[in-house]
């Protein structure tokens, strides 16, 4: 991304991004503010019961045992985001300063960080245009409990506006490298009872922090359906989620070429299909009135047409991948509709991601089941081998559990049932929520259904999750060391080949770090035995004959 790495001259980019500003509506969209004239601006005073639970009115927030908050918010637009701000303002105001700290140590520099600022306001200077008014009241409800500390970013309103599109820029500028997901759905002969079956990892990595505080939201609007989702705090938009009638969406990152424009975030596309379609044809009659900015698969079930489709969108083109004869559907991070058939970037993530392999991967899994069930599908989520159980070490984005995902869910639509993993990863505990109990009980206090809750995975008690936890903490060294010249003892190096040894990128990066040194011989050693291993992408084998082609050169062999 030019504007961190500030590979143009800075003086000439702000001069160019100031005549942009004030030429091309920047004005405009930094001075537009919903109209919530005709919403309810009073709400209760919050009352904490707690230090883990907290009432507003009819709403609440509760951190149940399992470790994820769980939110209940009615009322009308703007309500809704001022109870939610009220309810979430900790977590809210925490998930701020991860990601701006983050932000901070990625552009370190005041002058960067300022002509960062004005990038992202031209960059967002019409998405005021694309995000329904009732949404953008409701992020405006929201940003009334925004911190005050990053106010020199934007105003509060722009600002969590702004944040909403942070998946899909993330995922276009850092192309997929925080994005990689794995959905499949079941059902018919393919099930147990004949019951659509959901399963999806969202692997959408911001660093541990970022992944701890998951909220469980259940949201009774005083227009549309009631519908629950998994967020985090500051998002009203929705990345996985079921509604009342057991319409449910999930998306999938596809391939993007870098967006000049943002207009509708794919959260709040989500959003509004899952508050207002309660079939297919909905779905997509509403996604096609909406303009996005990145490539996304949007991943619908639904309990009226008992099957699963897929959505698949861009900003100059739209599909719908719908299979016939056939009673499961499978999606990783390449479309597969007509519409795409003949795309270049579409046919190139295929033959050089990871995506086709994870897609095999669940396709075998899925055969290897005659009948699948909720405990099942979350069986194949936690996966963490290869193509015919080869072991791929942990972490590879080859393998459906990459021991990064924010979260992992799994649906049962025509049963209103649905669970979330609980941290660690996929490890923790599936909590299980009725839909129809939640929305229907007076006492919102415990809403999960425990008896339904299915176990934890035992592997997160074994010496090699633990030296995974190591690997990771070793990994974040090594790559400062690569990437400011500084010093690791050869003893660390080591110990990250011994806790990972099955894992081709602790090679490489052993590599690249004696390379860096002038060590050719161990640099020559360390990529060949990455090679070895399962490598996740085509680019990174490139990148690693590179290396070993220049060090044979260089050492004359």
């Amino acid at each position: 991304m030019w504007l961190i790495n500030g590979t143009l001259n800075e003086k000439v980019v702000s001069i160019l991004l100031i005549l942009l500003m004030t030429s091309c509506g920047v004005s405009k969209s930094l001075h537009d503010v919903p109209d919530v004239s005709t919403y309810n601006s009073t709400i209760p005073e919050r009352i904490k019961t707690s230090d883990t639970s907290f009432v507003l009115g009819n709403n609440i927030l509760n951190k149940n045992k399992h470790g994820l908050w769980e939110l209940y918010v009615e009322g009308d637009p703007f309500e809704r985001g001022l109870i939610t701000g009220g309810l979430t303002q900790e977590l809210f105001n925490r998930q701020e300063q991860i990601f701006f700290s983050k932000i901070n140590t990625i552009v370190p520099t005041k002058m960067k960080q300022a002509l960062l600022r004005r990038f992202i306001a031209w960059f967002n200077r019409k998405m005021y245009l694309h995000v329904p008014s009732e949404f953008k009241a409701e992020i405006y409800g929201l940003s009334k409990y925004a911190s005050k500390e990053y106010n020199y970013v934007a105003n509060p309103y722009l600002r969590v506006l702004y944040l909403h599109g942070a998946h899909d820029i993330g995922h276009a500028l850092q192309d997929l490298a925080l994005v990689g997901c794995s959905s499949f759905a079941a059902w018919g002969e393919k099930t147990e009872d004949g019951s659509l079956i959901i399963g999806r990892n969202f692997d959408f990595y911001m660093g541990d922090d970022f992944s701890k505080e998951k909220i469980i939201s259940f949201v009774n609007p005083s227009q549309g359906y009631k519908f629950m989702s998994v967020t985090w705090g500051g998002m009203i938009g929705v990345v996985s989620g079921m509604n009342e009638h057991g319409l449910t969406v999930t998306i999938n990152a596809g391939k993007s070429k870098i967006p000049m424009i943002a207009k509708t975030p794919i959260s709040i596309l989500n959003r509004e299909i899952l508050q207002y379609a309660s079939t297919i044809d909905e779905a997509i009659a509403i996604a096609k009135k909406r303009k996005v900015f990145v490539s996304e698969s949007i991943f619908v079930g639904s309990a009226n047409d008992n099957k699963a489709i897929v959505i698949e969108v861009s900003p100059k083109n739209f599909g719908v991948y719908n299979v016939a004869n056939s009673n499961q559907l499978i999606c990783s991070n390449h479309f597969q509709s007509e519409a795409y058939a003949s795309d270049k970037n579409n046919l190139k993530h295929i033959k050089e991601s990871h995506s086709q392999y994870r897609y095999n991967r669940m396709e075998e899994l899925l055969e290897k089941q005659p009948k699948i069930t909720p405990k099942i599908a979350v069986d194949i989520l936690r996966n963490k081998n290869g193509l015919q159980d080869k072991t791929l070490g942990y972490g590879n984005e080859k393998a459906l559990n990459q021991l990064l995902a924010h979260h992992s869910i799994v649906f049962q639509p025509e049963k209103r049932l649905v669970w979330v993993s609980s941290n660690p990863y996929q490890l923790g505990e599936f909590v299980a929520y009725n839909l129809n109990d939640v929305f229907n009980k007076s006492n919102k206090k415990a809403l999960a259904n425990q008896a339904l809750t299915i176990e934890k995975d035992s592997f997160q008690f074994t010496k090699a999750y633990k030296d995974y936890e190591t690997y990771k903490t070793l990994r974040s060294k090594v790559l400062r060391a690569i990437d400011h010249n500084e010093i690791v003892v050869s003893s660390m190096i080591l110990t990250l080949q011994k806790t990972n040894p099955n894992y081709w990128e602790a090679y490489y990066l052993t590599g690249k770090y004696y390379y860096k040194k002038g060590y050719y011989t161990a640099a020559l050693n360390a990529f060949e035995e990455a090679k070895t291993k399962e490598i996740s992408t085509v680019p990174y084998q490139r990148e690693i004959d590179l290396n070993i082609k220049k060090l044979k050169r260089a050492l004359n062999l």
